[in-house]
């Protein structure tokens, strides 16, 4: 698997970054400001840890494999659609390595780029898209989701 690049350009996002906090967590998330996603995980009552906020914080170091749950940014143009600080923590080899599947949240509102940051990552690291959900996620999203880690991940 080669190193992710945002836009489809050549990844500035360095792979030897220096390493930041190791987790075993079974799921990995990313959440802006907004905290739509890491609401979303937090209702789902599993260990997860979440990527740092900002780029120039140490990336995390999965040390087992994981799902991860991303939101998708670039509004209906879908530029720029995963984060960068997934970017680079996927830039790790070990990190890409892991990954056994990708959990998308979006907003229906910008159509074809619903999800598209769970798309993009799922073809690029060859893992499937395990649940799609929409902002922070119904009652019912949850349920889904709790039921289907229990059952065929955790």
């Amino acid at each position: 698997m080669s190193a992710l690049a945002v836009d489809d350009q050549p990844s500035t996002s360095p792979v030897g970054d220096v390493e930041g906090p190791a987790t075993d967590a079974p799921l990995i998330y990313f959440s802006s400001v907004s905290d739509n996603t890491h609401r979303f995980v937090m209702k789902l009552g599993v260990p997860a840890a979440r990527m740092p906020l900002l780029t120039k914080e140490p990336t995390l170091q999965a040390t087992r494999p994981y799902v991860l749950v991303l939101p998708t940014y670039g509004g209906i143009t879908g530029k720029g659609a995963v984060p960068r600080q997934v970017v680079k923590f996927l830039n790790n080899e070990r990190n890409r390595t892991l990954l056994k599947g990708v959990i998308g949240a979006g907003n229906t509102n910008f159509g074809e780029t619903y999800c598209l940051a769970a798309d993009i990552i799922a073809a690029k690291c060859h893992v499937p898209v395990l649940y799609r959900f929409e902002v922070m996620g119904t009652s019912e999203d949850v349920d889904r989701v709790t039921k289907g880690l229990e059952e065929f991940w955790i």
